[in-house]
């Protein structure tokens, strides 16, 4: 039933792990094991970051319902705003394939030079995507288990063949 209200979802992609490998792979051939796991996750929480201040300019400067929001760091970590950011393949949408489907609206590879491999890992590493959702009471959950009838239902609705999403969802088969 429509509703007549209008409302939004937000599609992200970002990294900051562009052009790293190159200074991974020095501190590698000279068995400085430490500044290579160290650039890593830099760069993981730099993406990370980036990804949650793109949410807060969603919330703050692009969809405006939260012009006035200040929160402190401990709030910030508590994610005590308004609205979630899940993302494909973790446990509230646990399907990796959603990601084709979001790299494909947001033309990623073009726009931010992220590319998926065969497996839906994004490439470079060091970069987050998904979605941003606004309603007051969107709350992150976890799917832990579906059965055969839902995992039959959800190929037949992507249009794909039951050994694919079995492939994707074994996990919680």
């Amino acid at each position: 039933m429509e509703s007549g209200k209008q409302d939004y979802i937000g599609g992200f992609a970002v990294t900051a792990g562009l052009e790293i490998e190159d200074k991974v792979k020095e501190f590698e051939a000279v068995h400085d094991d430490y500044h290579a796991i160290l650039l890593k996750a830099l760069a993981d929480r730099f993406a990370e970051a980036f990804a949650e201040r793109m949410h807060e300019r969603m919330r703050k400067e692009w969809w405006g319902f939260a012009t006035d929001e200040n929160l402190d760091n401990n709030t910030l970590i508590a994610e005590g705003y308004r609205g979630i950011r899940p993302a494909p393949g973790y446990s509230a949408c646990p399907d990796h394939t959603e990601k084709a489907l979001l790299f494909e609206l947001l033309d990623v590879p073009a726009q931010a030079g992220i590319t998926l491999t065969e497996s839906m890992a994004m490439y470079p590493a060091a970069s987050v995507s998904g979605w941003y959702f606004s309603h007051p009471e969107s709350k992150y959950f976890a799917v832990s288990g579906i059965d055969r009838d839902q995992l039959e239902d959800y190929a037949k609705r992507k249009g794909m063949s039951i050994p694919q999403m079995e492939r994707w969802l074994s996990p919680l088969l």
